[in-house]
């Protein structure tokens, strides 16, 4: 028997023994970094919770943590008291870290780092929830690891992390690392967790009490559509759509959208009126400064290189049609928080039907 599967067969009969009640119960951290979400701190423990009342055993015992040990306020404004600090000595089966807005706060922060990654040396299983993925990532726990990112967040984390697997997935279950992109994909990877894990039936029965009527695959798509900007569009619209996407560094002119899909210059504008109320250039433009706001907002690049790689030749042009659509210069839209301008999606609405009097 070779190592990995002598290691592998000794986690099971752990495994087993937990189940019996025969060992302690799974020590859980869940870390709450300020500006957290509830929503996401809900989805953790309540399906731990209701795993303890129905087999009316405690499997699972959880902490709550912040960075020094004082109540942390979620986004939302509501308060949650703690337990501890995140202190060197401390060891858990599991930790989960669920962080929402302001994160790249504290992605330098040398004990966070440390704490991590003694966590990951000790064997801990490794979540992360939202943007406390990044958190994992900027610990270097991550490296060579797939991690779900929320679409909003993905280029911004591909550009920082590079050596992390980053999909626009629901959530991933690599190993002794699991990642989701917030929201009710949190439950689906709890969820997932316990049905591999720890027992399928006890996952499927907590899926019950909570109304789910399905746990989702990871790879199901976060959005309908494989991009936020396509998925109500069809046919030559969306393949327009789809070309800029796909060309924001380096912009198309209209004329070769136009040619490129099968329609003149003239229908295409024609079609991006109806769907979207905006001439193609207009919408073109709105996606590059999409681009940049994530840029900006979530990476240390310079404004000169985020406007390089949204396809603004010119930094004058670049802040000017910056501070229009957000109310401020570039330079002043750095952080990833609540009160930050907010990235509005474009999307499709209905062409307005011809009346009588049409």
């Amino acid at each position: 028997m070779n190592s990995e599967s002598g290691e592998a067969g000794a986690q099971v009969e752990t495994l087993l023994d937990w189940r019996r009640g025969e060992i302690a119960p799974l020590r859980i951290a869940v870390l709450l970094l300020p500006s957290f979400s509830n929503l996401g701190l809900a989805a953790v423990i309540e399906p731990l919770a209701i795993a303890n009342w129905l087999t009316q055993r405690q499997l699972f015992e959880w902490t709550l943590l912040s960075l020094d040990g004082q109540p942390v306020q979620a986004s939302n404004g509501l308060c949650s008291l703690v337990a501890d600090s995140i202190r060197p000595e401390q060891g858990f089966n599991v930790c989960l870290v669920i962080a929402s807005f302001d994160v790249h706060k504290h992605s330098h922060n040398h004990a966070l780092k440390i704490w991590l990654r003694k966590q990951a040396l000790f064997g801990a299983v490794l979540m992360g929830v939202e943007t406390g993925t990044e958190l994992l990532a900027a610990a270097g726990v991550l490296d060579g690891y797939e991690a779900a990112v929320h679409w909003d967040n993905l280029q911004g984390f591909q550009e920082s992390y590079p050596r992390v697997h980053a999909k626009a997935q629901l959530y991933t279950l690599d190993r002794q690392r699991l990642t989701c992109a917030g929201a009710t994909t949190t439950l689906d990877m709890v969820l997932s967790w316990l049905g591999q894990s720890i027992d399928s039936d006890l996952a499927r029965e907590i899926a019950m009490h909570l109304l789910i009527g399905r746990v989702r695959q990871p790879t199901d798509n976060q959005l309908d559509g494989d991009q936020p900007n396509t998925r109500v569009y069809g046919g030559k619209m969306r393949r327009a759509v789809l070309l800029m996407e796909q060309a924001l560094e380096e912009p198309l002119d209209c004329e070769a959208i136009a040619s490129r899909v099968g329609l003149s210059q003239r229908q295409l504008e024609r079609q991006f009126k109806q769907h979207t109320g905006l001439s193609p250039l207009k919408y073109y433009i709105t996606l590059r400064l999409a681009k940049a706001h994530s840029l900006l907002q979530q990476t240390k690049l310079s404004v000169a290189q985020v406007a390089a790689s949204s396809g603004f030749g010119s930094l004058e042009h670049f802040s000017r049609a910056y501070r229009a659509k957000f109310g401020c210069p570039p330079s002043q839209d750095r952080s990833q928080i609540w009160s930050a301008p907010v990235m509005r999606q474009p999307l499709s609405r209905e062409p307005r039907q011809p009346t009588p009097k049409d």
